[in-house]
Order: C-alpha cells, then structure tokens, then sequence
C-alpha cells in the first residue's frame, strides 16, 4: 500500500495510521483526493483500532408524534401545514399505543422524533416521556431533536439547561442527532432559513452533555455544500467532543431529492457517499462510533460503507419511520430482522453485535 501513495497525502496517511489527529486543511485534502480505495484503508484502520470488526445494531422502533411544524426547510419532504389532508398529529395516548404494540418484542429503545409543532410545550412532552417509563421503565427513550428541543424549552420559558433537566426527570434518556443539517450559517440561511442556528443547536447538545444526556450528532450532505463546509461541520463536531465526551455516534444523512424544492441539486453517487464515510471516520478522531443510517442510505450502501469507516448501522426500525421514504429512499418500508442485519454484516466481513442505546453489549451474534 505504501508503495502507491500519492506525495501530497502520504504525510496524513501515515498520522492516520499513526492515530495522530489531522487539521482541516488535510480533512479538506482527503476530500479533494480521488484515492477512494487508499481512503477506506486508512477508515479502516481507524475504525479497526476502536472497534475491532464489531459493528453494532439495536432493536429499536421509532414515533414520529407529527409532522405539523413551524419551519419550512427546502430539503424537507416530510412536513405538512397543519389542516394538510396529508397532516398528522398523534395524541398523548396514541403515541402510548404505539409503544404497547412493541409489548411483545424485546425492543430496548424507542426514537421519538417529528415536526416542531407550534402548540407542543415541555409538559406536553415531558407527558408522554412519563407515560412510555412508566409502561415500561426498561426501555430507553431517544428523543427530540436539538431544533425541536429548542422550541419546547423556549415555549416553557427556561434556558437550557433547567428544560433538558425537566425533561430528563420526565424521563429523556439520550437525544438523537438530527436538527445539525450543515452548520455554514450562509448555508442555513438558504435551506434552512428560519430553523435553529448551528450555534444554538452545538449548545443544545453542550448542556445536553452537562446534565448527563448523551447524543448523537448528524450532518446532511450531498445538495448544495462544498467540502470546505463538510470540514468545518466535523470540526465544530470534533471541538465539542473534545470538550464534553458527550457524543455517542456520527451519522451522515445524504440528501434525498423527492418531494421537496432542492429537487434541481439532485443527489451524490456512491462514491461520494463512501469518501464522506471515510473522511468522516478519519477526522472524528474523539467520536467512538460511525453509523450508516441504513433507512437513508440504502441497504447494498449501507453494507458496502462497513469497509469505509463504519461500525455501526443502526436497528430494525420496523416500519415505523416516513422521513426518509417520503423524499424518495430505496426502502418504501424500512424494517429489517434482527437476522436480516446479521446478514448484511456478515456478508461485508464484519461481526455482528446487538447493542443497547449506549453501546452496551446486549448479544454478539
């Protein structure tokens, strides 16, 4: 491998494998390189020395309490005025009748994620997290964007710290990643225009980690950014890690073009799809885990990024998420069986693990 390293990369190939951490300007040299099969060996690697050839999933379902809600972003495919014939806003005890037809399968996490409702506030929520813990303690609640928890706190009148506090004795365990789009402000103020700052959203999940809820962190690509965008996303990400530990995992989300008005940027291949998995292993030095999405990106791409830095591929979802289905992913109906995934890992030459929230072991298999 050695033997065939371009000049202008061989310095950060050999701090990668020396597990050295690389600046921007050498993330943004990665992206730029057309070495795809020299970046998976130094994701690899890198995802080697974290976690061997485990790569983890959970048995999870998700909520999505309503897509009714208060912004208007270009790439969004899911969001509906309210009085939409398409619009849906799920009650209290709907919500709590979802999570009982999961009484019979040994689920261990609940994603509960939608639109930013205008009326929603923190007792609202904090409700329904009380009802799902005391139905089954067990389980572990995933909720709330950064954007939708913004909203909730503000509509409650805290700061902060003192809302994610409330929610957390409600019963919030963890905070999934979504909300963080592209962090580049000029950006925000095209696709996003009125959602909240990336300022505020990289504060969410400081205070998140304070009070002791961890998260994870997302970032969508593949429309109109650059990779100068792409490496200052990772290196607010990484600055934060380094401050908090708080973040469990990374997740790319790839632009789906269907349904929304960014239609006319299309969508990225699947190479650039791996070099972004890759880049990302590699640059994310502090985040344990990389996950492929694998409602978003495809089952076949999902399988073909293990090899690219990726060690994690989320769970069964079961059918219960029309985010991604909605603006035009492969799988219409994404759920996949606990031996459905096995497979799909085993076959990319990797080893199964059945994993809680945290990334305690519940089963290698």
């Amino acid at each position: 491998m050695d033997d065939h390293i371009p000049e202008e990369i061989r310095e950060i190939y050999n701090k990668v494998l020396e597990g050295k951490r690389i600046s921007p300007d050498e993330g943004l040299e990665l992206f730029q390189s057309s070495r795809l099969g020299l970046l998976a060996y130094m994701a690899d690697s890198v995802r080697r020395k974290k976690n061997g050839l485990l790569t983890y999933f959970n048995r999870n379902f998700h909520i999505e309490p309503t897509n009714i809600c208060i912004h208007n972003c270009a790439f969004c495919s899911y969001r509906k005025p309210a009085g939409s014939a398409d619009a849906w806003n799920h009650s209290p005890e709907e919500i709590l009748d979802i999570v009982k037809s999961f009484d019979d399968k040994p689920v261990t996490e609940v994603h509960i994620v939608g639109g930013v409702h205008p009326d929603h506030d923190i007792d609202y929520y904090g409700s329904i997290l009380q009802k799902i813990k005391e139905h089954r303690p067990e389980l572990h609640i995933k909720a709330f964007s950064a954007v939708e928890l913004d909203n909730i706190i503000k509509k409650s009148g805290f700061p902060p710290a003192k809302g994610l506090q409330a929610l957390k004795r409600y019963g919030l365990d963890s905070i999934p990643g979504g909300g963080a789009e592209i962090f580049d402000e000029d950006l925000r103020s095209v696709i996003c225009p009125d959602k909240t700052s990336s300022e505020r959203w990289l504060e969410i999940h400081e205070e998140a980690h304070k009070v002791g809820i961890p998260s994870n962190a997302t970032i969508l690509y593949g429309h109109m950014e650059k990779y100068e965008h792409r490496i200052d996303h990772l290196e607010r990400l990484r600055k934060l890690q380094d401050k908090t530990g708080g973040f469990n995992s990374f997740i790319p989300l790839k632009f789906r073009m269907e349904n929304n008005k960014m239609k006319k940027y299309g969508e990225v291949s699947i190479i650039e799809d791996m070099k972004n998995y890759a880049v990302s292993r590699i640059y994310l030095d502090n985040f344990p885990h990389i996950k492929a999405y694998w409602p978003a990106l495809g089952r076949e791409s999902t399988s073909l990024a293990l090899s690219f830095g990726v060690d994690d591929v989320d769970g069964t979802i079961d059918d219960t998420t029309k985010i991604y289905s909605m603006a035009g992913a492969e799988d219409q109906n994404p759920s996949m069986t606990t031996e459905n995934i096995c497979k799909l890992i085993r076959d990319a030459g990797y080893s199964p693990v059945e994993r809680d929230t945290l990334y305690n072991v519940v089963k290698q298999w």
